[in-house]
């Protein structure tokens, strides 16, 4: 354990770390800090939850602290991020961090209004967090002028590329000067993410935290082999399970998670979407309802996957697969945090076959295989560690063992969210302001009652 006491951090900061309750610094804080506050480029290598917020976030605000405070619409520090949720998080954890300082902070995002942002950046930003394609838009009517950033930070660099921001984040580098020092974090390293750090970064440190084995120890895997037709009542059959607390379902296109998400309210379930063509206010209702168990169920795109840290979600379903095994493992890891067990399913059609195997490699396990036969599951392969060589062939099982029976008295469960399953619906369910009729909606579904409920309480760990 490195203390933080040890990385050259000024006594406000050191403070404020006490105050929040960061004891000690994690890996991708201990290899990043001093580096950082030397001024060099940085190249991280590091997953979601590993500390690398504060990472970056500690020397930003060392540096720009004794600074004269930012011009009007001239931001000294630029923080890029690929979705609004995240930019949300990055930006609330500066604010926290940077609560002795009297840097000015601000937040230009897509899904909402430009005006309040324009006048912000009227007034002038010490540091500013950003999603590339709004950014671009208040710079091309002259509303942000980046020619003063000296430190510039590309987070999640491989989903800005994977969302096709890439073009965008080289135009934003490119209206910066070349004297700036430049942070670049990614949690994979393909070789797209290659090329950019090449282009922006000046003989940088590489940090590297990622597993060099993919661990999911305390996430119990499955999986369930249906096609396209079948999976929703697949995905019903799970949710009804008395286990699930909360649960986070994936899909790989928008129009999927809308689909999926108001065929499950129609079912009784309390579900909602979230995905890059709601607005951004829609979003972060769903987001709080999720959090606040208006909803027990949130259907995502990938744009989920990452940045969100969302405290006791049990369950993890992919609808789909995703193209990349990558994205799996940031897929399950919302559930299993804190120390806590955690469930993950996966419905496999014929076509997703090669992805699965890729999984399984990468992982170096082999997930255990289950049927649902109406209200029925049922385990017909166990779990196993992944033999040497192609994980390809017949897999062997001879369990059968079935889930528990289920009713519907609702005894166990605590009066909120059983009246919310008699009832039928959430409150979240009244509205929508883009439209989208998947608000969540709570029901008895056939839905078993609980013997018990998770924990849900959790301590002051530190951000993604």
């Amino acid at each position: 354990m490195t203390a933080f006491d040890s990385l050259g951090l000024e006594p406000s900061l050191l403070r404020v770390l006490r105050e929040v309750g960061y004891d000690a610094a994690t890996p991708i804080q201990a290899q990043s800090i001093p580096n950082l506050l030397d001024g060099r480029d940085l190249l991280g290598i590091a997953q979601t939850g590993t500390g690398k917020t504060a990472a970056f976030a500690l020397p930003v605000l060392q540096h720009l602290d004794p600074l004269e405070s930012a011009s009007p619409k001239r931001p000294n520090a630029l923080v890029l991020a690929p979705t609004r949720e995240l930019t949300v998080q990055i930006n609330t954890e500066l604010e926290k961090l940077g609560a002795a300082s009297s840097l000015r902070h601000g937040l230009v995002i897509g899904g909402v209004k430009e005006n309040p942002q324009i006048r912000q950046l009227a007034k002038g930003v010490d540091v500013l967090v950003a999603t590339p394609g709004r950014l671009l838009d208040l710079a091309a009517n002259g509303h942000v002028d980046l020619s003063h950033v000296s430190i510039l930070v590309l987070d999640e660099a491989d989903r800005l590329i994977d969302m096709g921001f890439v073009r965008d984040v080289r135009r934003i580098v490119a209206q910066t000067p070349n004297s700036r020092q430049s942070l670049l974090f990614s949690a994979t390293m393909p070789k797209e993410v290659q090329t950019l750090a090449s282009e922006i970064l000046n003989d940088p440190v590489r940090v590297d935290v990622s597993p060099k084995q993919v661990t999911v120890a305390k996430i119990e895997q499955r999986v369930v082999h249906a096609e396209m037709p079948e999976k929703q009542q697949v995905l019903e059959t799970l949710l009804r399970e008395p286990d699930v607390e909360r649960a986070i379902v994936f899909t790989r296109t928008k129009h999927g998670a809308s689909r999926v998400a108001k065929k499950l309210v129609r079912a009784g379930i309390g579900a909602d979407a979230i995905h890059g063509n709601k607005s951004q206010n829609a979003r972060q209702r769903a987001l709080q309802n999720f959090r606040d168990g208006e909803t027990w169920v949130l259907v995502a795109t990938d744009i989920a996957a990452r940045g969100l840290d969302i405290e006791g979600v049990s369950h993890v379903v992919n609808f789909e697969l995703p193209h990349e095994p990558e994205s799996y493992v940031h897929r399950i890891g919302r559930t299993g945090r804190a120390g806590a067990e955690g469930m993950a399913w996966s419905l496999v059609a014929d076509d997703e076959a090669k992805r699965l195997t890729a999984i399984e490699r990468l992982t170096k396990e082999r997930l255990a295989v289950w049927t649902c036969e109406g209200s029925d599951l049922a385990e017909v392969s166990p779990a196993s560690a992944m033999p040497a060589g192609d994980p390809k062939g017949d897999r062997k099982g001879g369990r059968n063992r079935r889930s528990r029976g289920r009713g519907s008295s609702g005894e166990g469960q605590t009066p909120e969210r059983s009246n919310q399953r008699r009832s039928g619906q959430s409150r979240s369910s009244q509205g929508n302001d883009n439209g989208d009729s998947s608000g969540g909606a709570g029901g008895t579904g056939g839905r078993r009652s609980r013997s018990r409920r998770r924990n849900r309480s959790a301590g002051n760990t530190q951000p993604a």
